[in-house]
Formats: structure tokens, C-alpha cells, sequence
């Protein structure tokens, strides 16, 4: 089944590389930093020391001889089936996919380190022991895709525009910077606030996409636009068709290529996405080389519908790469703004009747596992009783949680056993999970009545709408809402367009919402947009279930401050356990590999990076394509 991704995520996180700084060597700089000890280096990592050197050549994992030239083609994906704006940082419009392409920042991060980031803009940063400011020394070659150089005043625009007029998601995320200023046309320092956690703060401002000032001054930046803007990255916008396909090529002209974190990688002269109504007809697209590379997100397709023509042939591979990251908080999320999900027993009984064991084996083939943490397959996630370092963060809260908490394992759904002895299959529905959700909805007074439908004292029914966008999930959500139905819910599926579903989503007009979240192997500020009082009424927001406490708060906060990679793993599990103890979601399944099918047309170096999926430092095989083309099965 698709793992769906939250729009709001794609949508506000892309533009910014969010990575972690760490402790360099330190050196003597200008009296103008009035003798303070700082920081010089070509790089920064949360933890420990960085893995390249400052002259290295490019990261290991590229090669660095791989031809440049030909066209990467992928589907079309986010929060919708098409695209209207070619403006990805504010709230109007449905950007279309890839317009990071267009964007440079000060630091970019590496494919084998889950944590590091290296000049890029910058050639190198200066910061203090205590981080409590960063300066970045900007390259003077440095030119946006018009040919204006890009300057610090560029840098202090692109921050004072996204906080004053970006999407609202920007003022959570870089509320901790108190100012930017240019020191010099190529000398940007930002300053933080002070007493917050400084250590990730460095790193964020090296994310920052940089906007060019001159273009702005001129173009609205509030409103959608399907005109190709002036980027500060390797690509530009070579054609667009509103709704059907975007394709960026490389700017011949771009200054930064031969610098060592861009060696080996953007391979392709151009990247197109190709839109389509739906998944069926994108993967007929495919089957026919409509498109090159497929991450598959259906495991019905995956199981079933790979024996086409161009698969049999050899033309078409397909393989499981390792995902080495989190696997991602993939549920359906409760809004936690509508007054009939306040009480926890009332969503800890709704997400019991979500039978995964049955759809698992029913509908998936067995492909995936369950969703328990909010960091699936990574250390971070917490298991069993609260013992040791994490309980002692725990204890710091205990007059504020739950006294289950602190003598409960961390919550863990139930697992669906019951069989039918004809067949020995799971059942769709287990009676004795029933009678447990139903004795925790008469405890939270929504009790059966006239109709065999649950009330509360008020006599209001209790009713439960899915909206979706995507036919593909009904196979998955009929069943749920069956089992929700003998619990005596009126519960209903709704088919809205795209859309509805992204303006329903940024209103939060919704009672349940399919959504994914990618975490990060070193979780920091984007904790903030998920999970804290500040996001839960802001328009737009990541925070899907509106969850508001001022215990998450602090324990975000905690894990934001955390020094070193042991009190981050803590600090996160004890984040973990009190999320999963909320019940703001149902929680879905993982797969832990990437599903991908690509026309053999590649080349690829001989390892995958551990943190990615790797096709970023694919390239085109000329000899192979030109073969797929002398064979008829490519134009």
C-alpha cells in the first residue's frame, strides 16, 4: 500500500537541509570578534568529529568520473496528483515536485554521515564554543541562474522574507534566530536567541535556501506562480505543463560544479516529473517507459502486477535497496481539535479495531510490519519499561504523566490472532478485541444505543469521517471502518479531489488524516512542527493531530539540547513513550526497504549510501540506452 506522505511536510521541509553542527578545531580570528575563542572549519556535525577532511575530493560513495548528459524521469508525487505554483515556501498553490533543484544553501549534507554538512555557498564557518552564533564565508563566484552574484544580503532577505511572509511552518522553524546581518557582501552571520539550544542552530541557518533579493524585488513572493523563478541552485526550470510534467535542466553557467560535495552527484542533464490522475495509470505510464525510475509504494503492484513485457526482457529491473533510516511515523492521525476525541480512551479504542495482522496478510502479502514508535527501526524508539537514563528524564515530569507511564511497557497496539477454522486466515474482525475497545468507550461515556450506535450523555451519535483523495487506500480503510462499524461507530468514507484534501488538511477540517513523516537519524527543530503547542493551531502546520502539552514541549526541547548522541537516544525514547501513551494516531505499517523498478538504463556506483536511496549519483549508461532504443523498447 502507498506510504503516504503529509503535504505539509514535503512542502515546508524541502527548501531548508535541516543538519547538526559539532565541535571543530578551534583558531585565532579578527579583533572584530573581540578576541573571542571560535571555531573555523569547512564543515559541522552534531556529534563528534566530521568524516572528510577539508581538502577532500568528493564523498565516497560518488563516482567522480561518472558522465554528465540524458534525462532522469520520475512520477509526479506529493500532496496531490498535479501541480499549480512553481513556489515552494508558502502556503497558496500546489508546488510541483523537484523545486529544490532550483536552490542552493550555505552547507549541504553528505549521503554516509547522518548528521554532517559541508560548505557549499560557504567555503567555510566560524562559531564559538557555545554556538550562540555562526558566520558563514560566502564564495564570491557564487552567481544565481541570471548571473547575479549571490551575497550576504541575499541570505538576509531569504530569512526575513520566508519568517515575514513564508508558510506559517517557517516562523516555528527558525524562531530561535534573533538576527541576520550581513558583515561584508560575503559575510553573513546570524546571532540566536539567547538561552536556547544552540546545537543544531549553526547547521539550520546552513540549510536556508537562498532566495535572490534583486528578483524579489520585483516579483511577488506571496502568490503561486507557474513562471520559471531565478534559483540559486544547479538547475533551472526548462519546461513546464501546468498539471502534467516539469522538467528541470542543468544551467550551463552554474558556478559550483566542480566543488567537492557536488562531484559525482546530479548526473543528469534533466529531471522531469511526470503527473498522472492516478497510480494505475502511472504505472502503465512505466510499464511502457512513460518514465525511468519507480519507487514503488503499493504492495499489491509489488506482489502482483510485475510481469509485464519490459520486466521479462530484462529492460526493466527491479531490486530492494536497505532503507537506513527511520521508517518513517506513517498512520492515520486523530484531530485532537474536535472535542469527541479528547478523552485517550476514546482513540486508544478506535485504533484497536484497525486489524494490521489481517490487512497484512489480506491485503499486503505479507510485505510490512507494524508501526508501534514515532521512530520506527531506529534506536531512538522506546521498548519496555522506562529503566535507567530514560527513566530519569521521565522522573522529571512525573507529577505531570500518567502513573502508567513510569509501570506499563511503552504502548504497543494489539495484535490480531483470531482465525477462522475453515480456512485457518485471520479474521477481519476479533470479538475479543472488540469487547476491550468497546468496555474503554463505555468508560469515556459513549455508550450503545437505539440503532445499535454509541452516544454520549447529550445523545450526539458518534461519527467518524476518513476523507481521501486516493482510491487505492479504500481497499485498506473498508475493512477499518467495518470493525469501527460493529463498534458502533458511524463511521464513512468520503472521496474528495486533491484539491479538497490539501485545503481540508491546511484548515484542519478533518476528524481523521492519512499521513507520513520521515524522521531523522538526529531528531532536532522539526520535532517542534509535529509535535508542540505552538504548531497545533498554526495554519498549514505538520502538527496532523493538533497534540498540545506542555510536557511534549520540554521533552522536544530536551531532545533539541541534547549534547551528545547518548542523551539524544534517551531523550527521544522518553519523547516516544509519552507520544504513544497520547494515542493521536493509528498506527500503520513500515517496509524498511526502498521498493524501486528503473529501466536498465543506468549506471550506478558499486555501493548505496547508508542514508539514501542512492539514484541521486546514478547517471545515464549511453552504451545500455542506446540498446533499449535499437531494440524498440525505448523512443
Amino acid at each position: 500500500m502507498p506510504h503516504r506522505t503529509a503535504r505539509t511536510t514535503r512542502r515546508k521541509f524541502h527548501p531548508m537541509r535541516v543538519i547538526g553542527p559539532g565541535l571543530l578545531v578551534a583558531v585565532t580570528v579578527a579583533p572584530a570578534l573581540a578576541e573571542e575563542k571560535v571555531i573555523r572549519a569547512h564543515g559541522i556535525s552534531t556529534f563528534g568529529d566530521l568524516k572528510y577532511p577539508a581538502d577532500f575530493a568528493h564523498f565516497d560513495y560518488v563516482n567522480p568520473d561518472a558522465p554528465k548528459g540524458g534525462t532522469m524521469s520520475f512520477r509526479g508525487t506529493g500532496a496531490s496528483s498535479t501541480f499549480n505554483s512553481l513556489n515552494p515556501f508558502i502556503l497558496k498553490g500546489e508546488p510541483a515536485q523537484g523545486l529544490g533543484l532550483l536552490y542552493d544553501s550555505l552547507m549541504s549534507g553528505s549521503p554516509d554521515e547522518p548528521d554532517a554538512s559541508y560548505g557549499l555557498v560557504a567555503s567555510s564557518i566560524e562559531y564559538p564554543e557555545d554556538r550562540s552564533w555562526v558566520i558563514f564565508n560566502m564564495r564570491p563566484e557564487a552567481t544565481f541562474s541570471d548571473g547575479e552574484p549571490v551575497t550576504a544580503a541575499d541570505v538576509v532577505f531569504s530569512y526575513e522574507v520566508l519568517l515575514d511572509k513564508g508558510a506559517p511552518s517557517y516562523k516555528v522553524a527558525l524562531k530561535d534566530i534573533e538576527k541576520v546581518e550581513a558583515l561584508d557582501p560575503h559575510r553573513v552571520k546570524f546571532t540566536f536567541r539567547p538561552g536556547v539550544s544552540t546545537r543544531d542552530l549553526p547547521a539550520l541557518a546552513g540549510g536556508l535556501s537562498i532566495l535572490p533579493k534583486h528578483y524579489y524585488d520585483k516579483v511577488d513572493f506571496t502568490e503561486s506562480t507557474l513562471v520559471p523563478p531565478v534559483g540559486s541552485g544547479q538547475f533551472v526550470v526548462k519546461d513546464v505543463k501546468p498539471g502534467r510534467s516539469i522538467t528541470y535542466c542543468r544551467n550551463p553557467d552554474y558556478w559550483g560544479a566542480d566543488l567537492p560535495v557536488n562531484i559525482g552527484g546530479a548526473n543528469f542533464d534533466c529531471y522531469t516529473y511526470e503527473y498522472y490522475a492516478d497510480t494505475t495509470a502511472a504505472f502503465e505510464a512505466f510499464k511502457s517507459g512513460g518514465y525511468l525510475l519507480q519507487q514503488e509504494f503499493s504492495s499489491l503492484i509489488w506482489a502482483t502486477a510485475y510481469d509485464f513485457p519490459a520486466l521479462k526482457k530484462g529492460w526493466v529491473k527491479r531490486e530492494e535497496l536497505a532503507d537506513n533510516n527511520p521508517s518513517g511515523t506513517q498512520g492515520f492521525w486523530f484531530n485532537l481539535r474536535r472535542e469527541k476525541f479528547a478523552d485517550p480512551r476514546v482513540r486508544q479504542a478506535l485504533g484497536m479495531m484497525f486489524n494490521f495482522e489481517w490487512s497484512n496478510q489480506t491485503l499486503f502479502f505479507d510485505l510490512y510490519k507494524r508501526t508501534d514508535s514515532f521512530f520506527e527501526n531506529s534506536p531512538l524508539q522506546a521498548e519496555g519499561l522506562p529503566e535507567g537514563e530514560e527513566l530519569a528524564v521521565l522522573e522529571q515530569f512525573r507529577d505531570r504523566l500518567p502513573p502508567e507511564i513510569f509501570t506499563e511497557p511503552a504502548y504497543e497496539p494489539p495484535v490480531y490472532e483470531a482465525t477462522d477454522p475453515a480456512t485457518g486466515k485471520l479474521r477481519q474482525l476479533d470479538r475479543k478485541i472488540l469487547r476491550q475497545a468497546s468496555a474503554l468507550m463505555d468508560e469515556a461515556g459513549w455508550k450503545v444505543g437505539e440503532g445499535g450506535l454509541r452516544r454520549n450523555d447529550k445523545g450526539q451519535v458518534f461519527t467518524l469521517e476518513f476523507i481521501e483523495d486516493q482510491p487505492s487506500f479504500d481497499r485498506v480503510l473498508n475493512p477499518y471502518i467495518a470493525n469501527l462499524k460493529a463498534l458502533g461507530i458511524d463511521a464513512r468514507l468520503t472521496h474528495i479531489d486533491a484539491a479538497q484534501m490539501q485545503q481540508r488538511q491546511e484548515d484542519f477540517e478533518y476528524d481523521l488524516i492519512s499521513g507520513r513523516f520521515v524522521m531523522s537519524q538526529t531528531p532536532s527543530v522539526e520535532l517542534r512542527q509535529f509535535f508542540t503547542t505552538e504548531s497545533a493551531d498554526a495554519k498549514g502546520s505538520a502538527n496532523l493531530s493538533g497534540v498540545a502539552d506542555p510536557v511534549l514541549d520540554e521533552l522536544v526541547e530536551l531532545v533539541i539540547a541534547s549534547k551528545t548522541r547518548e542523551e539524544l537516544t534517551v531523550r527521544a525514547k522518553a519523547l516516544d513513550r509519552v507520544l504513544r501513551f497520547k494515542q493521536i494516531w493509528v498506527p500503520n505499517w513500515y517496509s524498511g526497504k526502498y521498493l524501486v523498478a528503473y529501466w536498465d538504463v543506468f549506471g550506478r556506483p558499486p555501493e548505496q549510501p547508508p542514508y539514501s536511496r542512492g539514484d541521486g549519483l546514478w547517471w545515464m549508461d549511453e552504451a545500455k540506452l542506446g540498446v533499449m532504443k535499437a531494440q524498440g523498447a525505448l523512443r
